[in-house]
């Protein structure tokens, strides 16, 4: 894979108004360097609640592709993505069909047991119940059914107290997904197009690998390649695969999996991967030759819309 120099000009979004806000600053930052380095003409939009000032900006801007690097809800969701769509603007990562699916973690498991893939025993109830009571035995997790990056993520253990759940901004009749704790190793696959790229197991000395193991500098470890059987490996790499075709992904996406030393479990795939220094997507790219300006390029070329 080579990277060419273009005219192409490229609008990327940056920011927007979710929790993972500047995250996503640091992405669109990371990819706007390596596109105006590759010769795009490169305009970069703030994106906040206000949808008038979006398009407007976007008109402006007379994209040939847009480059969202949002991260979590609203970028994340498909709403952004039926609002490019909309517009009939070509934008990198998934559409909005694949992206609500993939967002709505409950939905999502859904279709991964649909086409075989394994996943833990899930309960989604409100966030008062999960407050006042165990759903499943213990272990197991308390998750927002809609949030990327494990944000809110939690983890009730035997001998804990039930944590309160109102740093999540869900009121209390709002859902929650407590799901069965799989215990082992975690793992993720990056999917580019309809090829996997590579298996990297992650290790931290946090209780799991939540939001600060996954961008704090030092905050995890990864080993890549994963140091597996090449049978197990192989099968994180098909059930990743075959993640990314259920949900009808384009681009790129990354898979997380925990791995019981038996079989792999799927836990969710993220449509719109980090771009940060500790970011796995780009590290696994360059496991395989790939640049950074590569990957970003190739993302950009293969922008779509479902207009």
């Amino acid at each position: 894979m080579s990277a060419t120099r273009t005219t192409k000009r490229v609008a990327v979004l940056s920011g927007g108004p979710s929790k993972e806000r500047e995250v996503s600053i640091v992405s669109a930052r990371a990819a706007a360097r390596a596109l105006e380095a590759l010769g795009y003409g490169v305009i970069t939009i703030d994106v906040t609640h206000d949808v008038p000032a979006l398009v407007s900006a976007l008109n402006a801007a007379k994209p040939d592709a847009v480059f969202n690097a949002l991260h979590g809800r609203f970028g994340e969701d498909g709403c952004i993505q039926g609002l490019l769509d909309l517009m009939g603007l070509p934008y990198t990562h998934s559409g909005r069909m694949a992206s609500a699916m993939a967002m709505d973690k409950p939905m999502a498991k859904k279709i991964f047991a649909s086409v075989g893939i394994p996943v833990a025993e899930e309960a989604v109830v409100s966030r008062k119940v999960a407050e006042s009571q165990d759903v499943l035995p213990r272990p197991y997790v308390l998750k927002p059914v809609n949030e990327g990056s494990s944000v809110g993520v939690k983890i009730v253990r035997v001998g804990d107290n039930c944590p309160p759940l109102d740093d999540l901004g869900i009121p209390p009749e709002g859902m929650i997904m407590v799901e069965r704790f799989i215990p082992g190793r975690e793992v993720t696959v990056a999917v580019m197009g309809d090829k996997p790229l590579a298996v990297t197991e992650i290790t931290t000395e946090r209780e799991f690998y939540d939001y600060e193991a996954k961008y704090a500098t030092g905050g995890s470890v990864h080993v890549l390649p994963a140091v597996l059987p090449k049978a197990v490996y192989d099968r994180a790499m098909e059930l990743s695969l075959v993640a990314h075709r259920a949900l009808g992904c384009r681009g790129v996406s990354r898979a997380d999996l925990r791995f019981d030393g038996t079989e792999f479990y799927m836990l969710e795939v993220n449509t719109q991967p980090g771009l940060t220094p500790t970011s796995l997507v780009p590290e696994q790219a360059a496991h395989l030759g790939i640049s950074f300006n590569q990957l970003i390029q190739w993302m950009v070329e293969h922008a779509a819309c479902d207009a």
